[in-house]
């Protein structure tokens, strides 16, 4: 469990589930009841429509008056990897090899250079304070009119971001340097994960050299995280995820870290407690018995977060579910605090928050406002409350809906990777 997975994926080779018109409003009906329930808002104001639109005119001025007060990166080989039918690309990384070290780059949005607490649009991202992701709907933190032109690091466009360069030492993989600077880049390519997949299997095609290198890190990073005792849920995740998911958890432990230890802030920190060590027990108790899953005796006297990623690496298939839903159902929420205290028990970390996602959760916009600024809101304790409490209504709005998706025949699973088409009631009849 990474606590940072990445933004939703989609079966590249796959057409949408098709329903039909009745159907289609019973599901907006149940979106309504849902929005109204959870204080979710869909529709933004006209004055932060308005406000988003005017901050997308004059870019590439902009941009080019901001070159002398940034680090400029355009020349630095840089790539993007998201789903295939991601939006915006608020995330990218670029790599090098060292004598004694890897130099990693991880490059994100500079959101809070368009979205600053005297606007309309920060208003309403604190109201929201968080994109929510239901099966085929998705309602914004951000206007995707801004999230999807000036904040995204497409291709071959310039573009202003928060970059966390990391010197990772070859040997122990620790933060031999850290620094967090605004810059300029242009990113090379947008690779979807299945691309990026493919650049791994055949390093000559253009980025694949790059792509290899970061699964060799990321790998690597992979590896010390179980070792270290972090719980990795998803045991088998494929190569691009991997490089996606290590580059943000060690970008967002780096920004922390020197919040934390260098700067001694108060700022939005995930903090995740632990299970009683009765309910590891009944959690672990329970894995045992699944039909053809065994937990090895080495791994039951040790961590028993060491021991679930035993059980869900050596298990069959059909029981992975079982396994990480016996996790969960244990589990305190993780939650955002002013202070690190506690640290982030899934993932084994002391200091730990979030800063890569800035499009997608005020705690990122936060902590982007933060480091920039070296400054704290006035009222960061009430933000940290309004990010967990809207957090935790999305995140049950979300299960309710893939609920409602079950009860109507349709699988969660399919509409969220492949989308819905409406189609005549004939049509839907076989592929509801």
């Amino acid at each position: 469990m990474s606590d940072d997975e990445p933004k939703q994926g989609s079966a590249e080779d796959q057409g949408p589930v098709t329903v039909t018109e009745a159907l289609a409003d019973r599901l907006a009906e149940k979106r309504e009841d849902l929005f109204e329930e959870f204080g979710i808002r869909d529709e933004f104001p006209p004055a932060v429509l308005r406000e988003a639109e005017a901050r997308t005119g004059g870019v590439y001025d902009e941009i080019e008056g901001e070159i002398d007060e940034r680090r400029d990166l355009r020349d630095l080989t840089t790539w993007t990897t998201d789903p295939i039918d991601a939006q915006d690309f608020d995330d990218a990384i670029s790599i090098e090899r060292e004598e004694d070290a890897y130099r990693l780059w991880v490059h994100i949005a500079d959101v809070t250079h368009y979205v600053t607490p005297d606007t309309a649009m920060w208003e309403e991202a604190v109201e929201r304070a968080n994109t929510v992701y239901l099966p085929a709907y998705t309602i914004h933190m951000l206007p995707p009119v801004l999230a999807e032109t000036v904040c995204s690091l497409v291709p071959n466009e310039d573009r202003l971001a928060h970059t966390v360069e990391m010197e990772i030492d070859d040997e122990t993989l620790s933060f031999e340097d850290v620094d967090i600077y605004k810059s300029v880049i242009n990113s090379d390519e947008r690779l979807t994960y299945k691309e990026c997949e493919e650049r791994l299997e055949d390093p000559s095609l253009p980025l694949g050299d790059e792509n290899e290198l970061a699964f060799e890190l990321a790998d690597r990073m992979h590896e010390q995280r179980k070792e270290d005792g972090s719980l990795v849920l998803n045991p088998r995740r494929d190569r691009a995820h991997t490089i996606i998911e290590e580059s943000m958890l060690k970008a967002n432990k780096a920004v922390t870290h020197t919040l934390m230890w260098d700067r001694g802030v108060e700022a939005m920190y995930r903090v995740h407690p632990q299970p009683t060590p009765d309910q590891w027990s009944e959690a672990l108790q329970e894995i045992q018995e699944l039909d053809g899953v065994s937990i090895p005796g080495s791994a039951w006297g040790d961590d028993p977060r060491k021991a679930v990623n035993a059980a869900l690496e050596e298990s069959p298939e059909r029981q992975l579910n079982k396994i990480q839903r016996a996790v969960l159902k244990v589990m305190p929420r993780a939650k955002y605090m002013n202070d690190p205290f506690g640290g982030h028990h899934a993932l084994n970390f002391d200091i730990y928050g979030h800063f890569t996602s800035p499009i997608r959760r005020l705690s990122d916009t936060i902590n982007h406002w933060i480091v920039h600024e070296n400054d704290v809101p006035e009222n960061l304790i009430e933000l940290c409350d309004r990010a967990s409490d809207k957090q935790k209504d999305g995140e049950t709005a979300e299960r309710l809906y893939k609920q409602f998706l079950q009860e109507q025949g349709l699988d969660p699973y399919a509409v969220n990777n492949r989308g819905l088409e409406v189609v005549e009631e004939e049509e839907a009849k076989h592929t509801v």
